[in-house]
């Protein structure tokens, strides 16, 4: 099925053309006709199956189609969990309406960066805001935005929305928002929060499930080697320089990790830079951009990478720290092996966290063969040899016990 028969306009189905797509992903075939006659939708679709420009193209066309306003009100409001998917759909949105008749006014919000430009920006108003909620609040809050006559609400990634305690933010938005509206609700995940929030929010909603085909399924090879904890850092130096790998997405737990981690592929002359919550806004900026660029070898990232972040043709990502659930492990490797390349996803395996790789194993139906490395087995405990702590609890002796043995190695003596 062509684009041109999703019911989209000559100007949208030439920007598409220029992007060199040649036929509209399963979740945009399904979406875009029921947005376009303003139907609320509840997709649940996989990161990289194309749901951006699933609802992008229906609200760019809704937009050309409606009545313009001095000064602007905003039509559509997407809300997003994280400031690089933000400005990813805003780069998205530039593209798509780079054929409109009209220049079209989007604005991207969102925290860790001086609320001052973006006032100056909304000044005018704006067709298009895509926001993180918390912003979004900071700028209504300052009179700088209203948004009383929204037409179309967009929830991208709800299940991270709601995962990064954005729940009251959203609640507080909902509330600013006119009762008749489109609602399009996105994610990847639909656990009971989720389905609440849909439950509360959509309207008849056509409910549309896109289940990765096996001849789309990723190509990436999945590997686990076990490893000791201390080790963890000299095999991941080892790795990159054996396997040329030319650049690694490396996940850890915490945001201390990312940046211990990077010192110390640093100072083992690998460039390699941090990526978390807390850094500013232009750090976050620079150091994905370098990244992409080749400049950094490896980005250490948290789970804030996991989501919402296309990283072209990236070769290879690491599991340094194994993620908490089952459906993160998936998020992350699902960042290689994107657009019909090829990509490595490779998971340490220590002893404190064998039985969770396992338990991940099993929740997405998969085994995964361990492997060791010459030079970084882990090592093994001899459980015959006490421990110098006294062995294990219920087996060391009493305090009785050794007076007697005391005492009877006194009496022998005598």
């Amino acid at each position: 099925m062509p684009f041109s028969s999703l019911g989209l306009s000559s100007p949208l189905l030439k920007a598409i053309a220029s992007r060199h797509y040649s036929a509209p992903t399963p979740v945009q075939t399904a979406a875009i006709p029921v947005i376009l006659k303003g139907g609320d939708v509840r997709a649940c679709a996989q990161t990289g199956s194309g749901k951006t420009a699933a609802f992008v193209l229906p609200i760019l066309q809704q937009w050309t189609n409606g009545r313009r306003q001095t000064p602007r009100r905003v039509h559509a409001l997407i809300l997003v969990p994280t400031r690089e998917l933000a400005a990813q759909i805003g780069e998205s949105i530039r593209h798509y309406s780079s054929h409109l008749a009209e220049p079209i006014k989007t604005i991207c919000v969102f925290g860790g960066v001086s609320i001052n430009p973006q006032m100056m920006r909304l000044r005018g108003g704006a067709d298009i805001v895509v926001a993180t909620p918390g912003r979004l609040l900071d700028l209504v809050e300052h009179n700088a935005l209203r948004l009383s006559e929204v037409s179309t609400l967009v929830l991208d990634e709800a299940d991270r929305l709601l995962d990064l305690g954005f729940a009251d933010e959203l609640a507080r938005v909902l509330a600013l928002l006119p009762k008749q509206r489109q609602n399009l609700l996105f994610s990847a995940t639909f656990p009971a929060a989720v389905q609440t929030l849909a439950e509360n929010l959509l309207n008849n909603p056509e409910r549309i499930e896109i289940e990765a085909a096996p001849e789309t399924t990723p190509n990436i090879q999945q590997r686990a080697i076990e490893t000791d904890v201390p080790r963890r850092t000299q095999l991941l130096r080892h790795l990159i320089q054996s396997q040329g790998w030319t650049r690694v997405l490396v996940f850890v737990a915490t945001k201390y990790s990312t940046e211990h981690v990077s010192d110390k592929l640093r100072k083992l002359g690998i460039r390699a830079a941090p990526f978390h919550g807390e850094l500013s806004q232009s750090a976050r900026t620079m150091a994905l951009e370098d990244f992409k660029e080749s400049l950094i070898h490896v980005l250490v990232a948290t789970d804030l990478a996991a989501r919402g972040i296309d990283i072209a043709s990236l070769p290879v990502v690491v599991n340094y720290d194994l993620p908490r659930s089952a459906s993160d492990y998936v998020h992350r490797i699902g960042r290689t092996g994107r657009a019909g390349e090829s990509g490595i996803a490779v998971s340490f395996i220590t002893a404190e966290n064998h039985a969770h790789f396992a338990l991940i194993e099993k929740r997405n139906g998969m085994t995964v063969p361990r492997e060791t490395i010459a030079g970084f087995e882990p090592e093994v405990v001899d459980t015959r040899v006490q421990p110098p702590n006294g062995g294990i609890k219920g087996k060391r002796k009493s305090k009785k016990d050794k007076l007697r043995e005391a005492a009877a190695l006194a009496a022998n003596k005598l």
